[in-house]
This record gives C-alpha cells, structure tokens and sequence, in this order.
C-alpha cells in the first residue's frame, strides 16, 4: 500500500519503471529470455555490493554488516493458521467464481446471461485492438495512479460514481420490467402502502 501511494517515491518510481519495462519487453522478448536476464542483472549487482563491503571489512574499513541483512531477516513465512486461511480463501474464491461461471453459460438468470453475452460480444472488440499484454501493462499503471488520484478527488469520484450507479440502476430496472412482461414501475412507497385518496 506504501508503494501505490507512492509513500516513498524513490522505491515505488523504481518498482513501476521496472514492471512497465519488463512488461514492454515482452513485446520483443520471451518471458524466459525476460527473467534470465533480469536475474543476471540483479545478481551482478548484488554480488559487485557484496564483495565491495568484503573489501572494505577487509582493509578495516567497514564494519562488516551483510549490506542486504535487512532484505535476508525479512520474515515472509506463513504459520500453519495462516497458510490453512489463505488455502480456503482462495479455494472459496475458485468455487465461487466456477458457480458463477456455470450458472451464465447455462442460463441460471436470463438477464445476467444476457449482460454476461453484451460484455463478451464488447470484448471481442477489445481484442482487435490490443492484446492482453497491453491490458496488463495498462492495469499496472492504474494501480500505481488510480488510488491516489481517488485519495486526492474522493468526494468529486464519489459523486460522479453515484450518478452513474443511479443511471445503471435505472436501466436494470427498466430492464427487467421488459423482461417480466413490462409491467409497471415498482412502487417507491415503503411497503407498497397507497396512500387513500381524500
């Protein structure tokens, strides 16, 4: 969250420079070739650092620290609790999203299968445009963009985003009345209670 919100700006220009780059490579390059010489380049300057603070201890120079002790005593393990929460969350994510799947491919609800058909036929246009690698690159922008412009804009993005909800909202239930034979709007009063004419 530090690096979306470019806490640290040094460390997170770094981050996005470095997957937009090696998100624009790919273009040219195979992912293996990609990672190979990412890896290589990485390691030449980690192991050029770690000689040079050997020297330095060496020659008196240096106190003798491990110059990426902090990067090696990060904990990054899992206990046994948290691996078992994770495995679930992310089992019931994959069942859910199967369940989902099934029930638009196989008309559980006329219009979400309908809504599921309007947005694959706008895909299909996405597709002639760019490739998923250009989404991707695309998306790894917006994260690095997106939340903070909403930190810095929240009320104008808020009311904007309920204009637009309130339209939606409107169309679906327009919608679903066609759907239902076109019956009349639903009424607003709390309950259906009429009021009695005086």
């Amino acid at each position: 969250m530090d690096l979306i919100y470019w806490k640290d700006m040094e460390r997170t220009g770094i981050v996005l420079t470095g997957l937009v780059v090696g998100l624009l490579s790919l273009f040219q390059l195979s992912i293996i070739t990609v990672v190979s010489t990412v890896s290589l380049a990485v390691m030449c300057c980690t192991i050029s650092v770690r000689i040079y603070y050997q020297v330095l201890y060496i020659l008196s120079w240096g106190d003798g620290v491990h110059p990426f002790k902090s990067y090696l005593d990060l904990d990054i393990s899992f206990s046994g609790e948290q691996a078992d929460l994770y495995m679930q969350k992310a089992i019931i994510m994959t069942l859910s999203a199967f369940d989902t799947l099934k029930r638009l491919l196989f008309v559980g609800n006329l219009f979400e299968s309908l809504k599921f058909l309007v947005l694959m036929y706008l895909v299909t246009y996405l597709g002639d445009l760019c490739n998923g690698l250009t989404l991707l690159i695309i998306g790894v922008i917006a994260i690095f963009s997106l939340p903070l412009f909403y930190r810095q804009r929240q009320e104008h993005v808020d009311s904007f985003i309920s204009k637009i909800q309130t339209h939606v909202d409107n169309v679906k239930d327009t919608f679903q009345r066609l759907a239902q034979g076109g019956g009349p709007p639903p009424d607003p009063t709390p309950g259906g209670a009429k009021p009695k004419n005086q």
